[in-house]
C-alpha cells in the first residue's frame, strides 16, 4: 500500500509538471523567496497549472457513469467469503462511483475515504482508508443466510444484511494542503447527502470535520444537527501559525461559522492538555455539552452516557458522530495521529456509539485520526472498522425498533442451564 501511494506521488509530481510544460514556460519572472516575501500570507501557486486545483482530479459524472446503466456494481468473484478473500472495498460492500448510482441502488450508507493528512501530531493517517478497507482479521463477508453474523450484545442483528452499504471511493485532495483538500471534500458529503444516503467519512485528520459537518449542515439546516464528537481534544483552537484550519481547530470553526450551534454539540472524552481557560470560557460561552474522562472516572460511563442521552433528547432530530480514535487509550489502537493515555476503553466507547445511535436518528459519521504508519500490528485499523460496525449495528438496533439504548439481548446474557446452588445476580 506504501509502495502504491509513493508511485501515486511520483506521478502527480513528475507527470504534472511535464503536462504543464508542454503549454507554458514553467519559469517565473521572480524566484520563490521573492514571492514569499511580497506576500508571506499566501503561497504562491501557478495559475496555469491545471493540477493546482483538487476538483479537476475527480472524473466527471458522465466518465464515472460511462455507457452501463445506474446502479451499485459487485467486485467480488464470489458471493461471499472470509476475510482475506475479495477485493479491498469498505466490508467487502459493493461500489457506487455517482448520485445516479446511489439513487438507482437504492443505497442506504455510503462508505468515502478522504486522505486528508497535513495537520496531524504525527503524518501517516492519509493510509487510513486503504487499510480500513483492508482491516477484517477473521468475519466473513457476503449477503444472504449462510453469512449473516450475530452479536455478542445486540443478539441476532447483523447490519450488514440490514442495510444496503456501498463504498464510494475516496475525495480527491490537495495532498500539500488541508485547506484546499475542504471544497473537494465538502462537495462529494454533500453530494452523497443531497442522493439521500447516509455518508460514512474515514480519514484523514481530524480537519475534515469541518468540511463534513458543513456539507450536512447544508442540507439539514444548522439548527437540526447535533454533532456527538468522540475526542482526547476539545478541537477548538481558534488559529494555529496563522491557519483557520487544522486538526485542531474544526469545531471552533464550525461553531463560530454557524453550521452548528455550540448547544447542539457534545463532546465525550476529553483528556488532554487543551483546552485551556480561555478555551474553557468559549466552550461555556456556546453551551457546549463537554465531557471529560474525569467524568467518566468519577460517575461511570452509564451515568455520563445518560446524561448525554438527555441532551441528546433536547436536542434536534439528526445527530452526527465524529470519532476521533484518540478518545481510546492508547494501548487499544497504538497507531493515532495524536495519542493521548488515560481515555476511554473499548468496552466504554462501542456501547456509548450504540447508545446514541439508537436514541437519534444518525445522518452522517466520520472515524479520523487512524494512523497505520505508525502501528506495526494490524490493531488499530481494525479497530477502526469494528468501531464503524458498532455505529452500524446501533443504526440496525433503531431500524428493528429497539429503543433502550442499553440494550442486550437476553438469549446473550443467560444460557439457560439450570445450575445447582446458583441463586442468580443481583440486580444492579
Amino acid at each position: 500500500m506504501r509502495r502504491t501511494f509513493s508511485i501515486l506521488l511520483i506521478i502527480i509530481f513528475i507527470a504534472a509538471p511535464v503536462y504543464a510544460a508542454g503549454d507554458f514556460d514553467p519559469k517565473t519572472e521572480k524566484t520563490l523567496i521573492e514571492m514569499l516575501k511580497d506576500n508571506p500570507d499566501s503561497i504562491p501557486l501557478e495559475p496555469r497549472d491545471p493540477s493546482r486545483n483538487p476538483l479537476t482530479m475527480r472524473r466527471s459524472v458522465e466518465e464515472r457513469q460511462g455507457n452501463r446503466p445506474p446502479g451499485v456494481v459487485n467486485l467480488q468473484q464470489t458471493y461471499g467469503g472470509t476475510a482475506f478473500m475479495g477485493i479491498p472495498t469498505f466490508f467487502k460492500a459493493p461500489v457506487a462511483l455517482t448520485p445516479a448510482d446511489l439513487k438507482a441502488g437504492k443505497v442506504d450508507i455510503a462508505i468515502m475515504g478522504a486522505a486528508v493528512d497535513m495537520s496531524t501530531g504525527m503524518r501517516g493517517t492519509a493510509y487510513a482508508p486503504g487499510a480500513v478497507r483492508n482491516a477484517e482479521v477473521y468475519a466473513p463477508w457476503g449477503k444472504g443466510e449462510l453469512f449473516k453474523l450475530a452479536h455478542p450484545v445486540a443478539g441476532y442483528i447483523d447490519p450488514l444484511q440490514e442495510f444496503n452499504v456501498v463504498d464510494y471511493g475516496d475525495a480527491p485532495i490537495d495532498i500539500l494542503s488541508g485547506e484546499r483538500s475542504v471544497l473537494p471534500v465538502y462537495e462529494m458529503v454533500k453530494e452523497i447527502v443531497e442522493a439521500g444516503v447516509i455518508p460514512f467519512i474515514v480519514g484523514g485528520d481530524h480537519s475534515l470535520m469541518y468540511a463534513d459537518v458543513a456539507a450536512i449542515s447544508a442540507v439539514y439546516g444548522p439548527e437540526n444537527v447535533s454533532v456527538v464528537h468522540f475526542d482526547a481534544h476539545f478541537d477548538g483552537i481558534p488559529l494555529a501559525m496563522g491557519h483557520y484550519l487544522s486538526h485542531g481547530a474544526p469545531v471552533r470553526r464550525l461553531i463560530d461559522e454557524g453550521h452548528v450551534l455550540g448547544k447542539n454539540f457534545i463532546q465525550i472524552g476529553l483528556n488532554s492538555a487543551k483546552p485551556g481557560g480561555s478555551d474553557m470560557a468559549w466552550m461555556r460561552k456556546n453551551q457546549i455539552k463537554f465531557h471529560f474522562m474525569g467524568e467518566i472516572d468519577r460517575y461511570g460511563w452509564e451515568e455520563v452516557m445518560k446524561r448525554v442521552l438527555a441532551e441528546l433528547e433536547d436536542g434536534p432530530e439528526y445527530v452526527f458522530i465524529s470519532i476521533d480514535t484518540d478518545c481510546l487509550d492508547a494501548p487499544f489502537a497504538p497507531g493515532m495521529g495524536t495519542p493521548e493515555l488515560g481515555g476511554m476503553t473499548i468496552r466504554e466507547l462501542f456501547p456509548m456509539l450504540r447508545a446514541v445511535t439508537i436514541a437519534k436518528k444518525v445522518v452522517g459519521v466520520e472515524l479520523v485520526e487512524v494512523n497505520p504508519v505508525v502501528d506495526p500490528t494490524y490493531l488499530t485499523p481494525y479497530v477502526g472498522l469494528r468501531t464503524l460496525k458498532e455505529v452500524l449495528v446501533g443504526m440496525a438496533m433503531r431500524k428493528k425498533g429497539i429503543t433502550d439504548p442499553f440494550y442486550m439481548d437476553a438469549d446473550w446474557l443467560d444460557h439457560g442451564a439450570p445450575t445447582k446452588g446458583w441463586k442468580g445476580y443481583k440486580k444492579k
